[in-house]
């Protein structure tokens, strides 16, 4: 949607599309949060189960360290906080998928409640993910 039509869209007050950046690179969350200021637009930045979790994904964050990561780059560059958004993506076993369905699940659940108590309000639940001992293909009936 080009900016032009995205502007005309909010002057009017119509709902239009949201983007989602899903890094935690700063570089990718600065350019992110400049073209939002720059398009008068909200920021939703996502982070990954594999990313972000509770004993601190491949970044070394938990969801309120994310969180205050991105949000303080945001306010550098003068997001207004009321147009700052979080997202969780892909949050379900696939970073304990070596464990058992049970204990994997069991620390999906402790992720997803951190995502939701630090102010995540995206939150993408995916269980297709195969664990210890599962099938290569698990069945719909299993992942819903």
């Amino acid at each position: 949607m080009s900016v032009v039509l995205q502007k005309q869209l909010l002057a009017e007050r119509r709902h239009a599309g949201i983007y989602a950046v899903c890094s935690a690179h700063p570089w990718v969350i600065e350019a992110a949060a400049l073209q939002a200021l720059e398009d008068g637009t909200s920021l939703l930045v996502e982070a990954t189960s594999n990313q972000v979790n509770q004993d601190g994904g491949y970044t070394g964050m938990q969801p309120s360290d994310f969180r205050s990561f991105v949000g303080e780059i945001a306010e550098g560059v003068g997001v207004p906080v009321e147009r700052l958004y979080f997202g969780g993506d892909h949050l379900g076993p696939n970073p304990w998928s070596s464990l058992n369905a049970v204990e994997a699940m069991k620390r999906a659940c402790r992720m997803v409640d951190q995502y939701a108590r630090a102010g995540f309000t995206k939150i993408h639940l995916d269980a297709s993910m195969p664990c210890l001992g599962d099938p290569e293909v698990l069945s719909d009936e299993i992942v819903a």
